[in-house]
C-alpha cells in the first residue's frame, strides 16, 4: 500500500494526522535527517505501534528510502527496546533503589552490531522508547546521540515522528474498529 493510499484510510478527524504524516516524512519535515533515516525512525516507530497492515505500509514505503541493513537496524531497535522498555521503565517506576543493583541479566548483543549505523539504531531506538514511554531509555538514546555530535532538531524529528506514526497507528486501528462494529450492526 502506498503512502497516499495508506493517508486516504484515515479517517475525516483525523485530518491533522494525515497532513503530518505527509510532512515528517518528507526530507524537509524532519530537519536534520537524511531521507533514509527518516525511513529508519518511521519503521521502528510503526513497529512499536503494534498495527500489522499500517507496519506492512510504512516497510515497504521505506524499503524505498533505505537500505536493507539500515531496516535491519530498525527492526533491532524495536525489539531490543520492546524488552528494554519495560524492564528500565520498571526501574524507574518501582521506587526502589536495590533493584538497579541487581544485574539485569538481560541479553542486548544486537545494541553493539544493529545493522545500520549506530546513530540510525539511536534515533530509531529513541523513537520507540518515546512510544513506549520509557523515559530513562528516552534519555540514555538522547544522551548518546548528542554526544555523537547528532543536534537538537534531528532528535525532535525523531521525536515527531514516532508521534506522528503512532497517532496514525491509533487512528487506523480505530477505524477498523468502527469499520468491523458497522458491519456487525448491518449482518
Amino acid at each position: 500500500m502506498s503512502l497516499a493510499e495508506l493517508k486516504s484510510q484515515l479517517p475525516e478527524y483525523a485530518k491533522d494526522l494525515r497532513l503530518n504524516l505527509e510532512s515528517v516524512l518528507g526530507e524537509n519535515g524532519a530537519p536534520g535527517l537524511t531521507q533514509s533515516q527518516i525511513a529508519v525512525v518511521a519503521l521502528a516507530s510503526a513497529i512499536a505501534s503494534r498495527n500489522a497492515a499500517f507496519t506492512a505500509s510504512m516497510a515497504a514505503w521505506a524499503s524505498e528510502h533505505a537500505d536493507e541493513d539500515a531496516l535491519r537496524g530498525a527492526r533491532a531497535a524495536a525489539a531490543i527496546m520492546g524488552m528494554n522498555n519495560v524492564y528500565y521503565r520498571f526501574l524507574h517506576l518501582v521506587e526502589n533503589d536495590e533493584y538497579a543493583t541487581l544485574r539485569a541479566g538481560l541479553r542486548m548483543n544486537v545494541m553493539a552490531k544493529p545493522g545500520g549505523s549506530k546513530i540510525d539504531f539511536e534515533l530509531a531506538s529513541l523513537a520507540v522508547s518515546a512510544i513506549n514511554g520509557c523515559g530513562s531509555c528516552v534519555a540514555s538514546h538522547e544522551k548518546t546521540l548528542r554526544k555523537h555530535e547528532v543536534g537538537a532538531q534531528a532528535v525532535q524529528s525523531a521525536a515527531r515522528i514516532a508521534a506522528v506514526v503512532h497517532g496514525v497507528a491509533v487512528a487506523l486501528e480505530q477505524a477498523e474498529v468502527a469499520g468491523s462494529s458497522a458491519s456487525r450492526a448491518a449482518a
